[in-house]
């Protein structure tokens, strides 16, 4: 069986790591081609395995944003941009018909291209897709999930969650199995960040570009919190994007329309000396290596995700927020919140810090959890029978 995979990020993202690690765990008889929109880290793995990949920039995606006047202004955008990749969809109707057995789309960005696509091969070509963000609840997202229905013949869940917001964004099941990321455990050769290493302060690592509905921003009230405390023997590592835009609230807001980012952001509140900005990173394990835990303070209460996971991997369990605890069980795996206090954060993490012990549980517990349910050959193989399943329901 050939399949095509389509991959938004380039290996910037955890979506396009994550396909990259089934790839790597797949066996028996299929033949795997990647197409990326960007050039990144993931080409030069995708060349050690043998596996063909290319660039094409002109791939277009775009997904439901929450607020409506933003929706209005990303998808007329979209819809400006679109002529301009013709070229790369005439390549890719032509590629699909004669080459490949399966179209794998590894994002729901990528609902647009593949209603087209199913527009122009109708139902004799396999199309598959990843769905791997829990959208917001809008009129955009429904209409997206409702085309993502009508157009994919089945669908890869990365958790029950979104599952469950499919069906109820889109007003019915949509057929698809729940197939967990994988995550690689450790190797030896991984050695942690030696200048984060040098550090002796209790080390929180957050892996994310910054975006306001991650609230990555909030870990500065937290600072502000333990700085109450009188323990500023705590630093918070960030290895992302800290770019912020001008739109948002309050005092990030103003920081950001002069110009300033979310380094700024912490000088302005008096905790700077307790951050680590270390922009994108393309490898993290190095940075989760020096860590003792991984903080995640999202809005959209989200408690699973590529950083929790491989955090868990690396044994450095995960500080969040949500309800969801299939992977971070409230005082077990790591510390689950229902809502976001940065006072309680502050406890929380003081008590770890003070608690060698409660942390070396949390540690073990993580890894072991991961372990069982993020096994690469088993969720590759679980891929693989998603694909022969799409395959054979148009022979």
């Amino acid at each position: 069986m050939r399949v095509l995979c389509l991959d938004i990020e380039g290996g910037y993202g955890g979506s396009s790591r994550s396909l990259y690690e089934s790839v790597r765990n797949l066996h028996g008889n299929v033949e795997i081609e990647v197409w990326c929109r960007r050039e990144g880290p993931i080409q030069p793995r995708y060349e050690a395995l043998g596996v063909p990949c290319r660039v094409v920039p002109t791939m277009l995606h775009i997904s439901s944003l929450p607020r409506l006047s933003r929706n209005f202004y990303a998808f007329g955008q979209f819809a400006m941009n679109w002529r301009g990749s013709g070229r790369f969809r005439q390549e890719l109707l032509r590629a699909a018909d004669e080459r490949f057995d399966v179209v794998h789309f590894n994002h729901e960005g990528l609902f647009l291209l593949l209603r087209w696509l199913r527009s122009q091969l109708g139902r004799q070509k396999p199309m598959t897709m990843h769905i791997r963000t829990h959208l917001p609840s809008t009129v955009f997202s429904r209409w997206q999930y409702r085309t993502i229905a009508g157009a994919a013949d089945r669908l890869a869940y990365i958790t029950g969650n979104e599952r469950e917001r499919v069906s109820e964004l889109a007003g019915r099941e949509v057929p698809g199995d729940v197939i967990y990321n994988i995550v690689t455990p450790p190797g030896t050769s991984v050695t942690a960040d030696l200048d984060l290493a040098t550090d002796k302060r209790f080390k929180i690592a957050v892996l994310s570009n910054y975006a306001w509905i991650r609230g990555i921003d909030r870990m500065v009230d937290v600072a502000c919190a333990l700085a109450e405390r009188g323990r500023r023997d705590v630093l918070i590592v960030i290895a992302g994007d800290i770019n912020v835009k001008g739109s948002l609230p309050g005092l990030l807001g103003r920081i950001a329309r002069s110009g300033g980012n979310l380094a700024d952001y912490a000088k302005q509140r008096g905790v700077a000396d307790m951050f680590r900005f270390l922009g994108h990173v393309s490898d993290p394990q190095p940075v989760l290596a020096a860590c003792d835990i991984l903080a995640k303070p999202t809005r959209e209460y989200n408690p699973w995700g590529r950083d929790i996971l491989e955090a868990m991997a690396f044994a450095v369990p995960p500080m969040t927020i949500g309800s969801y605890d299939r992977f971070v069980e409230q005082g077990v795996t790591g510390i689950l919140h229902r809502e976001f206090d940065a006072d309680e954060w502050a406890k929380e993490i003081a008590a770890l810090s003070d608690d060698s012990s409660r942390l070396e549980s949390l540690c073990a517990a993580a890894a072991l959890r991961v372990g069982k349910l993020c096994d690469g050959p088993s969720r590759a193989e679980d891929l693989l029978g998603l694909w022969n399943a799409a395959h054979r329901q148009t022979m």
